[in-house]
């Protein structure tokens, strides 16, 4: 609660290790406050919220054990040396063998021609890699990431993915991001939330398809028809042309309307030359579910 708002409302799941689940949503809608919430930077004011196992309220500190956070704003000290401040992190975990682990943070980061530097010398690619080391150097049962991809170029972009989805693998990983292509590159499963609710969740390569119930056909004829004569097709819920001899008609349900299409068009007297079902995308069904 923020006041008499709810920045939260009503927000139920369970993420599996070895799963990469997508936090999706408009700004505002609460993502930044769960992951708080999870890494017990803030405490709920009501319903129960377990990490590995731990109490996030009764337990704070065996959860703090086993979570690794990188939050949107990566909080790093500039004046210190990339070894050095992973040595500090180390620290305060109260890891045995620091340098070993250090060692292997730096390997797993690709830090190594950096790692003698100070952070404040380093590009946000790097200093992003730096805040995975940190999040990681515990070795956490839970890796929760805060926007990761947030500012860099498209190679870095490349080289942070692919980083998540190594680390992904042996973790329970939990991210929020804006990027579509992200979430369908790298997530298992994906739940958006709008307006602190839950409004789609479900895998990653069946989520548009199961919640849309909508899709469209491009067809490309040899000359245009006259384009009205496709809405007394069962399930069609509007036509446009969009070239000289091409029209997108827009369905829903799950009948597969390209055969009444076919019909249609040797009724009408014209060939059809291309035709193509596009299912809706998930930055299409993001938008729809979140624009008031």
């Amino acid at each position: 609660m923020y006041g008499s708002q709810k920045a939260l409302d009503n927000v139920s799941f369970t993420v599996n290790k070895g799963e990469i689940l997508g936090f999706l949503g408009p700004n505002g809608a609460g993502k930044s406050t769960m992951m708080k919430i999870l890494t017990t930077y803030i405490p709920p004011t009501a319903g129960d919220v377990k990490v590995a196992g731990f109490d996030c309220l009764s337990q704070s500190m065996d959860v703090r054990r086993n979570v690794g956070y990188l939050p949107e704003h990566n909080p790093l000290y500039l004046e210190m040396y990339v070894t050095e401040y992973l040595g500090f992190i180390a620290g305060l975990h109260h890891l045995k063998n620091k340098s070993k682990r250090i060692a292997e943070m730096i390997s797993v980061t690709g830090l190594e021609i950096e790692k003698h530097k100070k952070i404040g010398a380093l590009s946000k690619g790097y200093r992003q890699r730096v805040g995975l080391a940190q999040a990681l150097i515990h070795d956490p049962q839970v890796l929760i990431l805060d926007e990761p991809t947030t500012g860099l170029d498209p190679n870095q972009i490349a080289e942070i993915r692919e980083l998540i989805r190594t680390v992904g693998k042996e973790k329970t990983l939990m991210f929020s991001t804006h990027i579509m292509q992200e979430v369908e590159v790298i997530c298992d499963r994906v739940i958006i939330i709008n307006q602190g609710s839950i409004v789609a969740e479900g895998k990653t390569s069946e989520l548009s398809k199961n919640q849309a119930r909508g899709f469209t056909i491009l067809v490309e004829f040899d000359k245009l028809p006259n384009i009205h004569d496709f809405r007394s097709i069962k399930g069609v819920t509007g036509i446009k042309q969009t070239g000289e001899n091409t029209i997108e008609i827009s369905a829903e349900g799950e009948h597969d309307i390209r055969p009444d299409i076919f019909k249609m068009a040797v009724e009408k007297n014209v060939a059809v030359l291309t035709i193509n079902r596009k299912e809706l995308k998930l930055e299409e069904l993001f938008q729809k579910l979140t624009k008031n």
